[in-house]
């Protein structure tokens, strides 16, 4: 019975208990229906029998008086009176004797019993024939012989027959008596019988109630009041009551009432520790963002201030790419005036001065663009650095960065060459003068340089070019980059008052679970 419920225990209990009275009322049922047969047949059998016995007795009394009567008296009144008396004491005895007959012949009769019956009876026939004799002599007038037939015949008769009916009438005494005492006996046993189950009976539930204790004990590991205690201080929040249990105990209520209360220590524990943790970390968060936010502001401010630099540096490059082509459209002059120099010898003098003021304007224009290049480096060096600082959001703009830098190093050396060319070509014009003689040689010489000088020319307005579209290209970044600091900036708003709203809730659960009491222990694990 360790694994049923308290329901199957009860009605397995309560079933052995009513089975138990059932049987025990069933025995006392029939025990009583059987002293029930007793009384009845003791009253409606046996004292049937007496009482016929003596309605025969008082019959043939009754004839025998009326008889003797008859033999008295002379008057015919008094004759005719008794008559009829002797007639009806004759029918009396007569219907007595038939129902006593009819008694006798039970199964139950006792052979004594029968024997009596059957004596009285056969008295019966002989003294009623005689009896009814005298009645006849008597109302014949034969006195005499009425009265000797009565004493020499009738009364030795009626002797026996009341005798008989005397001795019926104590064997039906007997009988009674002995039917009384074994119905006592039988009481008794009877009564006895049903003491001895109402014991077993109240033993057997006594046992019941005890096993009923001792099972409901051991699967509530205490008394219900107990139980009823521990649960009303764990719904108020309470949990700092020590529940103690037996050594053996693992499966009872109680048992599972301590294993939940330490389930919710651990679980309430851990929930304030983790909602403290959460209410410091939101709060971090919170002020994380309003500092981030506060730097975003300040980079977006830093990139609408570059954007503005760059478009002062777009402005500057398309004017060096204009100048680029200028020079270009120069460099071609110059070549073509190096032609017409070997044609017009004479005029040396004049065309070595025309390069050499060309050559001063190329060396300040290429002065301007050697300038220009190292600003545009610095200022691609700056995109650079703010690129890196802006993280994945200025990968792409590193690049750009790092390309226009790369151009601006190109232009720089371009110019470098050009600068060292011109500067040849300034020589070459101030040693033009003494070197007349060898002019042919001298005007190829710088007809080969001028066209040096334009494809470098045609080369720095190509980079001129591209610088152009990178600077363009930067600027777009940085416009996007500004945008999208600006969205981030709305971002971090939004992610300081998300904290902040983190904060609240963690503060609300921080409340919330403020109900629970807990032990010294799981606080000091909180802490």
């Amino acid at each position: 019975m360790v694994d049923l419920s308290i329901r199957s225990k009860l009605a397995i209990v309560f079933s052995v208990i009513i089975a138990v009275v059932i049987v025990i009322s069933g025995a006392g049922i029939m025990l009583l229906s059987e002293a029930n047969d007793r009384f009845d047949h003791m009253v409606n059998v046996i004292s049937a029998r007496a009482h016929t016995v003596e309605r025969v007795r008082e019959g043939v009394e009754q004839r025998a008086i009326a008889a003797r009567n008859l033999v008295l008296v002379t008057r015919f009144e008094d004759l005719a009176h008794e008559k009829d008396a002797v007639d009806k004491a004759h029918a009396d005895v007569s219907e007595a004797l038939a129902q006593l007959k009819k008694l006798a012949e039970t199964t139950d009769a006792a052979p004594e019993g029968r024997q009596l019956i059957a004596t009285i009876e056969d008295t019966e026939k002989l003294y009623a024939p005689v009896a009814l004799g005298i009645v006849a002599l008597a109302l014949e007038g034969e006195h005499a012989t009425a009265i000797q037939r009565m004493n020499d015949e009738c009364r030795p008769l009626l002797a026996r027959l009341i005798k008989a009916s005397k001795d019926y009438a104590e064997f039906a005494q007997r009988r009674s008596n002995t039917l009384l005492a074994e119905a006592r006996e039988s009481y008794v046993a009877q009564r006895n019988g049903l003491i001895l189950g109402i014991v077993l009976a109240v033993a057997l539930s006594v046992m019941a109630a005890v096993l009923i204790e001792r099972s409901l004990a051991a699967d509530l590991g205490t008394e219900p009041r107990e139980l009823r205690e521990i649960f009303n201080q764990v719904a108020a929040g309470d949990l700092t009551r020590q529940i103690a249990l037996r050594a053996d105990d693992s499966n009872s209520v109680l048992a599972a009432v301590k294993r939940m209360q330490d389930g919710l220590i651990e679980i309430v524990a851990g929930v304030r520790r983790d909602a403290d943790a959460v209410s410091s970390a939101s709060q971090q968060i919170a002020a994380g963002n309003m500092e981030l936010s506060s730097r975003t502001e300040t980079q977006a401010h830093s990139l609408a201030e570059m954007a503005g630099s760059i478009d002062e540096f777009g402005s500057t490059v398309r004017q060096n790419a204009d100048s680029a082509t200028q020079a270009n459209r120069l460099a071609q002059s110059a070549s073509q005036v190096a032609a017409y120099g070997g044609e017009v010898v004479g005029n040396v003098v004049d065309t070595m001065q025309g390069i050499n003021q060309s050559s001063r304007k190329i060396s300040d224009i290429i002065a301007v663009i050697d300038s220009i290049a190292f600003q545009t480096n610095l200022l691609a060096l700056n995109a650079a650095v703010e690129a890196a600082r802006a993280g994945e959001q200025g990968r792409g703009f590193a690049v750009v960065a790092s390309e226009v830098r790369s151009l601006a190093g190109r232009s720089s050396a371009a110019a470098r060459e050009i600068t060292s060319l011109i500067t040849d070509s300034v020589q070459r014009v101030e040693q033009g003068a003494a070197l007349v003689e060898s002019a042919g040689k001298t005007m190829a010489d710088i007809v080969a340089g001028i066209k040096q000088v334009t494809d470098v020319v045609a080369v720095i307005t190509v980079a001129s070019q591209e610088q152009s579209q990178g600077v363009a290209q930067v600027g777009s970044a940085v416009t996007s980059m500004d945008q999208i600091t600006r969205q981030n900036a709305g971002m971090e708003e939004e992610m300081a008052t998300a904290a902040r709203s983190l904060d609240r809730k963690a503060a609300d659960l921080v409340e919330a679970t403020s109900v629970f009491r807990l032990p010294s222990l799981a606080m000091t694990r909180v802490a």
